[in-house]
């Protein structure tokens, strides 16, 4: 008789992708639910909301693996602090769907290479273009072309109603920096451009005051430079998606779904 497939079982085969050493705190780890429990189904998601908890639920799967946390920080509220009304309303409710959330941030970033990335590189159809992998970001090569040709070609092969952008339209580009999340910062993407290893970065999200000036006074001085915003679901989202895959070829007894979130934000 094939052994039941527990939570734990799953957590362990994610966990042992890991390549490097985890931060202390990790925040990874089973927010809600039992791991000895067997499994029923799984889904993949990058924000595990009340909606793709009710969704798994309705789908007869009691594992979600979601790469952020459920109650609006980073880290989790520390012992002691107040629970505010939003967040208890929406434990208690998650604790009716008995749905266990296990959530995997650091450890996906530190796959061979970085999971996230990986999964948006994939997505994006522009695994044939790598020159390399880092550890905050891929270097790409692609084939020349404008940023508004860029910019039309990611929308639509993320499925994005927009995207943002720095820099000349008309500009055209090969070198591309790619960083998922919260990667946007200046001290990561200026040298990068600075350097030459690219001249064109698509990062998540990042300070705005930074990376996007950085861009649009280059452009201004005549130098090549551009940049395009993602979003941080919209760029994270294709990392779990295709760790649901994984995860599929791995235990394909159980049932496993990637569910995507509406976008956060809409333009009036």
């Amino acid at each position: 008789m094939t052994p039941l497939t527990t939570i734990q079982t799953v957590i362990d085969a994610l966990t042992a992708n890991i390549r490097t050493k985890l931060p202390d705190p990790t925040v990874d780890r089973l927010l809600i639910g039992d791991s000895s429990r067997p499994v029923t189904g799984i889904v993949t998601t990058f924000m595990p909301t009340l909606s793709i908890m009710q969704q798994a639920a309705s789908l007869g799967a009691n594992l979600v693996i979601g790469h952020e946390g459920l109650f609006f920080s980073h880290h989790e509220r520390s012992d002691g602090s107040p629970e505010g009304e939003v967040e208890r309303m929406k434990r208690q409710r998650l604790e009716e769907l008995d749905v266990a959330v296990f959530r995997l941030h650091d450890g996906i970033h530190r796959y061979s290479p970085d999971g996230i990335t990986e999964g948006l590189v994939v997505k994006l159809g522009w695994a044939a273009y790598v020159r390399e992998y880092r550890a905050e970001a891929c270097l790409l090569d692609i084939p020349s072309a404008s940023l508004r040709e860029v910019a039309a070609e990611i929308k639509t092969r993320l499925g994005l109603p927009y995207i943002r952008i720095s820099g000349h339209p008309e500009t055209v580009f090969s070198r591309v920096g790619l960083l998922a999340g919260y990667r946007g910062g200046g001290a990561i993407t200026i040298p990068l451009l600075e350097s030459g290893d690219a001249d064109l970065i698509i990062y998540g999200e990042g300070p705005e005051w930074e990376t996007p000036e950085y861009v649009r006074e280059a452009a201004r001085i005549g130098r090549r430079r551009g940049l395009i915003v993602l979003g941080h679901a919209e760029s994270e989202d294709p990392g779990m998606e295709r760790l649901a895959e994984t995860l599929s070829a791995r235990f394909p007894r159980i049932p496993v779904h990637h569910l995507r979130e509406k976008a956060l934000m809409r333009i009036l």
